[in-house]
Protein backbone atom coordinates (compact mmCIF):
# COMPACT_ATOMS: atom_id res chain seq x y z
CA UNK A 1 0.00 0.00 0.00
CA UNK A 2 1.18 3.39 -1.17
CA UNK A 3 1.80 6.06 2.40
CA UNK A 4 0.63 9.07 2.34
CA UNK A 5 2.51 11.94 2.24
CA UNK A 6 2.45 15.08 4.27
CA UNK A 7 2.81 18.65 2.24
CA UNK A 8 5.88 19.46 4.01
CA UNK A 9 7.53 15.95 2.66
CA UNK A 10 10.40 17.24 0.88
CA UNK A 11 11.76 19.62 3.60
CA UNK A 12 11.83 17.14 6.18
CA UNK A 13 13.88 14.88 3.75
CA UNK A 14 16.06 18.23 3.04
CA UNK A 15 16.46 18.38 6.77
CA UNK A 16 17.78 14.97 7.21
CA UNK A 17 14.80 12.96 9.04
CA UNK A 18 14.01 9.66 9.38
CA UNK A 19 10.90 8.54 8.18
CA UNK A 20 8.22 5.87 9.65
CA UNK A 21 4.70 4.48 8.62
CA UNK A 22 2.21 6.13 10.87
CA UNK A 23 -1.30 5.45 10.78
CA UNK A 24 -0.99 4.89 6.94
CA UNK A 25 1.32 7.95 6.87
CA UNK A 26 5.20 8.51 5.57
CA UNK A 27 6.02 10.60 8.78
CA UNK A 28 9.81 11.93 10.20
CA UNK A 29 10.26 10.11 13.63
CA UNK A 30 13.53 12.40 14.24
CA UNK A 31 15.56 14.95 12.83
CA UNK A 32 18.78 14.79 15.04
CA UNK A 33 17.89 13.10 18.04
CA UNK A 34 14.49 11.70 20.21
CA UNK A 35 16.37 13.36 23.32
CA UNK A 36 17.41 16.66 21.86
CA UNK A 37 14.11 17.47 20.12
CA UNK A 38 12.12 16.33 23.78
CA UNK A 39 14.43 18.95 25.89
CA UNK A 40 13.81 21.74 23.00
CA UNK A 41 10.27 21.78 23.78
CA UNK A 42 10.08 21.20 27.36
CA UNK A 43 13.01 23.53 27.97
CA UNK A 44 11.96 25.76 25.08
CA UNK A 45 10.07 25.16 21.72
CA UNK A 46 9.74 22.83 18.87
CA UNK A 47 7.59 22.11 16.13
CA UNK A 48 5.88 19.54 14.78
CA UNK A 49 3.95 18.35 11.02
CA UNK A 50 0.83 16.96 12.89
CA UNK A 51 -0.65 17.09 8.79
CA UNK A 52 -1.36 12.98 9.32
CA UNK A 53 -4.23 13.88 11.45
CA UNK A 54 -7.80 14.12 9.78
CA UNK A 55 -9.58 17.18 9.36
CA UNK A 56 -13.05 16.97 8.88
CA UNK A 57 -15.58 20.02 8.64
CA UNK A 58 -19.17 19.71 9.59
CA UNK A 59 -21.18 22.33 8.21
CA UNK A 60 -24.97 23.69 7.82
CA UNK A 61 -28.14 24.14 10.41
CA UNK A 62 -27.61 20.54 11.93
CA UNK A 63 -23.73 20.61 12.26
CA UNK A 64 -23.70 21.03 15.87
CA UNK A 65 -26.84 18.45 16.44
CA UNK A 66 -24.91 15.65 14.02
CA UNK A 67 -21.42 16.34 15.60
CA UNK A 68 -22.70 16.22 19.30
CA UNK A 69 -24.45 12.69 19.14
CA UNK A 70 -21.42 11.38 17.78
CA UNK A 71 -18.95 12.50 20.21
CA UNK A 72 -18.94 12.40 24.07
CA UNK A 73 -17.94 16.02 25.49
CA UNK A 74 -21.34 18.88 25.24
CA UNK A 75 -20.85 20.14 21.76
CA UNK A 76 -23.87 22.36 22.64
CA UNK A 77 -21.82 24.26 24.76
CA UNK A 78 -19.00 25.52 22.20
CA UNK A 79 -19.27 28.97 21.71
CA UNK A 80 -17.48 31.11 18.50
CA UNK A 81 -13.90 30.41 18.77
CA UNK A 82 -13.91 27.16 21.15
CA UNK A 83 -12.71 24.04 21.41
CA UNK A 84 -12.97 20.71 23.55
CA UNK A 85 -11.44 16.97 23.72
CA UNK A 86 -14.02 14.43 23.38
CA UNK A 87 -13.99 10.58 22.86
CA UNK A 88 -15.89 8.44 19.68
CA UNK A 89 -17.99 5.75 21.02
CA UNK A 90 -19.96 3.07 19.58
CA UNK A 91 -22.96 1.86 21.47
CA UNK A 92 -21.11 -0.20 23.86
CA UNK A 93 -19.09 3.00 25.33
CA UNK A 94 -16.00 1.92 23.52
CA UNK A 95 -13.84 4.46 21.95
CA UNK A 96 -13.38 4.51 18.30
CA UNK A 97 -11.08 7.24 18.50
CA UNK A 98 -10.66 10.70 20.38
CA UNK A 99 -10.57 13.86 19.35
CA UNK A 100 -10.61 17.99 19.24
CA UNK A 101 -13.63 19.12 18.24
CA UNK A 102 -13.50 23.08 17.21
CA UNK A 103 -16.35 25.63 16.89
CA UNK A 104 -14.94 28.06 14.22
CA UNK A 105 -14.53 31.09 14.16
CA UNK A 106 -15.84 34.55 12.38
CA UNK A 107 -16.96 34.00 9.10
CA UNK A 108 -16.90 30.36 9.97
CA UNK A 109 -19.24 30.45 12.93
CA UNK A 110 -21.59 27.52 13.10
CA UNK A 111 -19.38 24.86 11.23
CA UNK A 112 -17.51 22.39 13.36
CA UNK A 113 -13.81 21.23 12.61
CA UNK A 114 -13.58 18.01 13.87
CA UNK A 115 -9.63 16.05 14.13
CA UNK A 116 -9.31 12.39 14.23
CA UNK A 117 -6.39 10.49 14.44
CA UNK A 118 -4.25 9.70 11.77
CA UNK A 119 -5.79 7.19 9.40
CA UNK A 120 -9.00 7.72 10.91
CA UNK A 121 -10.57 10.84 8.80
CA UNK A 122 -12.14 9.06 5.92
CA UNK A 123 -13.66 6.15 8.64
CA UNK A 124 -15.29 9.02 10.70
CA UNK A 125 -16.41 11.03 7.85
CA UNK A 126 -18.20 7.80 6.62
CA UNK A 127 -19.57 7.72 10.33
CA UNK A 128 -20.78 11.43 10.07
CA UNK A 129 -22.60 11.06 6.81
CA UNK A 130 -24.00 7.76 7.80
CA UNK A 131 -25.60 8.90 10.82
CA UNK A 132 -26.60 12.18 9.31
CA UNK A 133 -28.40 9.93 6.65
CA UNK A 134 -29.83 7.40 9.25
CA UNK A 135 -31.21 10.50 11.71
CA UNK A 136 -32.71 12.69 8.67
CA UNK A 137 -30.43 15.70 9.73
CA UNK A 138 -28.86 18.68 7.34
CA UNK A 139 -25.73 19.15 7.28
CA UNK A 140 -22.75 18.43 4.94
CA UNK A 141 -19.66 16.81 6.40
CA UNK A 142 -16.22 17.35 4.20
CA UNK A 143 -13.21 15.10 4.57
CA UNK A 144 -10.38 18.04 4.46
CA UNK A 145 -7.80 16.23 4.97
CA UNK A 146 -5.35 16.10 1.92
CA UNK A 147 -6.62 20.24 1.35
CA UNK A 148 -5.02 21.15 4.76
CA UNK A 149 -1.89 21.03 6.76
CA UNK A 150 -1.33 21.27 10.43
CA UNK A 151 1.87 22.47 12.40
CA UNK A 152 1.99 22.34 16.02
CA UNK A 153 4.84 24.60 17.89
CA UNK A 154 5.23 23.92 21.50
CA UNK A 155 6.88 24.63 24.54
CA UNK A 156 7.22 27.35 26.71
CA UNK A 157 8.44 29.83 24.57
CA UNK A 158 6.17 28.33 21.47
CA UNK A 159 3.49 31.83 21.80
CA UNK A 160 6.05 34.42 22.12
CA UNK A 161 8.34 33.23 19.81
CA UNK A 162 5.19 32.53 16.89
CA UNK A 163 3.51 35.68 17.93
CA UNK A 164 5.82 38.15 15.74
CA UNK A 165 4.53 35.84 12.39
CA UNK A 166 0.81 36.19 13.04
CA UNK A 167 -1.16 39.31 13.12
CA UNK A 168 -3.45 37.56 15.82
CA UNK A 169 -2.05 38.31 19.47
CA UNK A 170 -1.57 34.81 20.41
CA UNK A 171 -0.48 35.89 24.12
CA UNK A 172 -5.07 36.34 24.59
CA UNK A 173 -6.03 33.48 23.43
CA UNK A 174 -7.00 31.02 26.17
CA UNK A 175 -6.40 27.15 26.30
CA UNK A 176 -8.90 25.21 23.78
CA UNK A 177 -9.84 28.61 22.01
CA UNK A 178 -9.40 29.48 18.26
CA UNK A 179 -8.65 31.85 16.21
CA UNK A 180 -9.33 32.77 12.46
CA UNK A 181 -5.75 35.06 11.31
CA UNK A 182 -2.92 35.23 9.10
CA UNK A 183 0.46 33.45 9.68
CA UNK A 184 3.18 34.24 7.50
CA UNK A 185 1.16 36.12 5.59
CA UNK A 186 -1.13 33.26 5.14
CA UNK A 187 -4.45 32.50 6.01
CA UNK A 188 -4.63 29.80 8.97
CA UNK A 189 -6.21 28.70 11.96
CA UNK A 190 -4.57 29.45 15.32
CA UNK A 191 -5.86 27.10 18.36
CA UNK A 192 -3.91 27.18 21.90
CA UNK A 193 -4.16 22.99 21.84
CA UNK A 194 -1.49 20.48 21.93
CA UNK A 195 -0.41 17.38 22.92
CA UNK A 196 3.15 17.22 24.76
CA UNK A 197 1.88 19.08 28.19
CA UNK A 198 3.06 22.21 27.47
CA UNK A 199 1.82 25.37 26.13
CA UNK A 200 1.82 26.27 22.76
CA UNK A 201 -0.25 25.85 19.28
CA UNK A 202 -1.20 24.37 16.75
CA UNK A 203 -1.67 26.06 12.86
CA UNK A 204 -3.93 24.55 10.71
CA UNK A 205 -3.49 25.82 7.26
CA UNK A 206 -3.92 25.16 3.55
CA UNK A 207 -1.64 22.55 1.85
CA UNK A 208 -0.15 25.29 -0.31
CA UNK A 209 0.54 27.67 2.30
CA UNK A 210 2.42 24.51 4.61
CA UNK A 211 5.73 25.41 4.01
CA UNK A 212 5.86 29.18 4.47
CA UNK A 213 3.87 28.16 8.03
CA UNK A 214 6.80 25.73 8.39
CA UNK A 215 9.54 28.39 8.02
CA UNK A 216 8.32 31.04 9.93
CA UNK A 217 8.31 28.83 13.43
CA UNK A 218 11.82 29.29 14.16
CA UNK A 219 12.54 26.52 16.17
CA UNK A 220 13.80 23.04 16.28
CA UNK A 221 11.61 20.82 14.24
CA UNK A 222 10.83 17.67 16.00
CA UNK A 223 9.38 13.95 14.66
CA UNK A 224 7.19 11.45 16.61
CA UNK A 225 8.96 9.91 18.47
CA UNK A 226 9.94 13.21 20.64
CA UNK A 227 6.18 13.39 20.52
CA UNK A 228 5.32 9.66 21.84
CA UNK A 229 7.70 10.51 24.76
CA UNK A 230 6.75 13.63 25.36
CA UNK A 231 2.87 12.70 25.50
CA UNK A 232 4.00 9.58 27.78
CA UNK A 233 5.31 12.00 30.30
CA UNK A 234 1.62 14.19 29.93
CA UNK A 235 -0.29 10.89 30.79
CA UNK A 236 -1.98 11.28 27.06
CA UNK A 237 -3.40 8.72 25.48
CA UNK A 238 -2.33 7.21 21.55
CA UNK A 239 -5.21 5.92 19.67
CA UNK A 240 -4.30 2.30 18.48
CA UNK A 241 -2.21 1.58 21.63
CA UNK A 242 -4.13 3.11 24.82
CA UNK A 243 -7.57 2.30 23.30
CA UNK A 244 -8.47 0.36 19.81
CA UNK A 245 -11.54 -0.94 19.16
CA UNK A 246 -10.36 -4.21 18.40
CA UNK A 247 -6.89 -4.96 20.01
CA UNK A 248 -7.72 -2.32 23.00
CA UNK A 249 -11.22 -1.43 23.80
CA UNK A 250 -12.13 0.82 26.07
CA UNK A 251 -14.21 3.31 27.62
CA UNK A 252 -13.68 6.38 28.47
CA UNK A 253 -13.59 5.83 32.46
CA UNK A 254 -11.02 3.53 31.71
CA UNK A 255 -8.95 4.89 29.76
CA UNK A 256 -9.02 7.99 32.44
CA UNK A 257 -10.88 11.37 30.29
CA UNK A 258 -13.92 10.88 31.93
CA UNK A 259 -13.13 14.47 32.38
CA UNK A 260 -14.59 14.70 28.50
CA UNK A 261 -17.86 12.76 28.57
CA UNK A 262 -20.53 14.64 28.71
CA UNK A 263 -23.90 12.72 30.45
CA UNK A 264 -26.07 15.26 30.45
CA UNK A 265 -26.21 15.36 26.45
CA UNK A 266 -27.52 12.43 23.92
CA UNK A 267 -24.63 10.88 22.04
CA UNK A 268 -24.05 7.05 21.05
CA UNK A 269 -23.32 4.88 23.66
CA UNK A 270 -24.60 7.42 26.58
CA UNK A 271 -26.14 5.01 27.79
CA UNK A 272 -23.45 2.51 28.32
CA UNK A 273 -21.25 5.07 30.06
CA UNK A 274 -24.12 6.04 32.31
CA UNK A 275 -24.18 2.25 33.43
CA UNK A 276 -19.99 2.77 34.29
CA UNK A 277 -20.02 6.26 35.63
CA UNK A 278 -22.50 4.41 38.37
CA UNK A 279 -20.60 1.32 39.20
CA UNK A 280 -17.03 2.24 38.40
CA UNK A 281 -14.82 0.86 35.66
CA UNK A 282 -13.66 -2.88 36.64
CA UNK A 283 -10.00 -1.42 35.59
CA UNK A 284 -8.56 1.60 34.83
CA UNK A 285 -5.40 3.83 33.02
CA UNK A 286 -2.77 3.94 35.42
CA UNK A 287 0.75 5.43 35.50
CA UNK A 288 3.81 3.13 36.38
CA UNK A 289 7.27 4.03 37.89
CA UNK A 290 10.16 1.35 37.32
CA UNK A 291 12.27 0.72 40.09
CA UNK A 292 14.83 -1.27 38.48
CA UNK A 293 16.76 -1.29 35.24
CA UNK A 294 14.70 -1.38 32.35
CA UNK A 295 11.78 -0.09 29.89
CA UNK A 296 8.10 -0.85 30.12
CA UNK A 297 6.78 -1.34 26.68
CA UNK A 298 3.35 -1.84 25.13
CA UNK A 299 2.09 -5.88 25.59
CA UNK A 300 4.30 -6.23 28.52
CA UNK A 301 2.48 -8.10 31.82
CA UNK A 302 2.43 -6.12 34.81
CA UNK A 303 2.34 -8.96 38.23
CA UNK A 304 1.46 -7.79 41.72
CA UNK A 305 4.65 -8.74 44.19
CA UNK A 306 3.41 -11.76 44.23
CA UNK A 307 3.60 -12.83 40.92
CA UNK A 308 -0.21 -12.68 40.21
CA UNK A 309 -1.28 -11.22 36.48
CA UNK A 310 -3.30 -7.84 36.97
CA UNK A 311 -3.08 -6.17 33.68
CA UNK A 312 -0.38 -4.99 31.07
CA UNK A 313 1.32 -1.97 29.68
CA UNK A 314 0.19 -0.35 26.64
CA UNK A 315 2.56 2.76 26.46
CA UNK A 316 6.04 2.94 27.92
CA UNK A 317 9.23 5.02 28.28
CA UNK A 318 12.77 6.03 29.43
CA UNK A 319 11.83 9.43 30.43
CA UNK A 320 14.01 11.76 28.97
CA UNK A 321 12.78 14.62 31.60
CA UNK A 322 12.70 12.11 34.44
CA UNK A 323 15.78 10.38 33.91
CA UNK A 324 13.20 7.12 34.73
CA UNK A 325 11.47 4.40 32.94
CA UNK A 326 7.92 4.98 33.17
CA UNK A 327 4.96 3.76 31.32
CA UNK A 328 0.90 3.65 31.19
CA UNK A 329 -0.89 0.41 32.12
CA UNK A 330 -4.16 -1.26 32.61
CA UNK A 331 -5.21 -2.17 36.33
CA UNK A 332 -7.73 -3.38 38.54
CA UNK A 333 -9.21 0.11 40.02
CA UNK A 334 -8.08 -1.10 43.55
CA UNK A 335 -4.96 -0.46 42.22
CA UNK A 336 -5.44 3.53 41.47
CA UNK A 337 -3.14 4.10 44.94
CA UNK A 338 -0.13 6.25 43.96
CA UNK A 339 2.89 4.56 45.69
CA UNK A 340 1.43 0.64 45.10
CA UNK A 341 3.80 -1.98 44.39
CA UNK A 342 3.73 -3.73 41.44
CA UNK A 343 6.07 -6.08 39.04
CA UNK A 344 6.65 -4.89 35.13
CA UNK A 345 7.53 -8.39 33.53
CA UNK A 346 10.46 -7.36 31.35
CA UNK A 347 11.64 -9.76 29.00
CA UNK A 348 10.58 -12.73 31.23
CA UNK A 349 12.27 -10.99 34.19
CA UNK A 350 9.89 -9.07 36.64
CA UNK A 351 10.99 -5.81 37.61
CA UNK A 352 9.71 -3.83 40.79
CA UNK A 353 7.57 -0.67 39.49
CA UNK A 354 5.34 1.32 41.62
CA UNK A 355 1.90 3.49 40.60
CA UNK A 356 2.23 6.89 39.86
CA UNK A 357 0.24 9.52 39.30
CA UNK A 358 -0.22 11.22 36.04
CA UNK A 359 0.48 13.37 34.57
CA UNK A 360 4.14 11.97 35.38
CA UNK A 361 5.37 15.85 35.52
CA UNK A 362 3.73 18.00 37.89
Amino acid sequence: MTLRQSPLRSAHEAAGAGFTDFGGWEMPVDFDSIRAEHAAVRNSAGKFDVSHMGQAVVSGPDAATLTGRLTTNDVGALSSGEAQYAAITDEEGVMLDDTVVYRLPGDWDGEYLFVPNAGHDGEMADRWESHRTEWGLDATVENRTEAYAMVAVQGPDAVDLLDREVEAELASLDRFEVTATRVAGTDALVARTGYTGEDGVEVVCRVEDAGAVWSAADCRPCGLGARDTLRIEAGMLLSGQDFDPEEEPRTPYEAGIGFAVALGTEFVGRDALAAVAEDGPAEKLLGLTLDERGVPRHGYPVESPDGERVGHVTSGTMSPTLGEPIGLAYLPRAYDKPGREVCVVVRDEPKKAHVTATPFLS
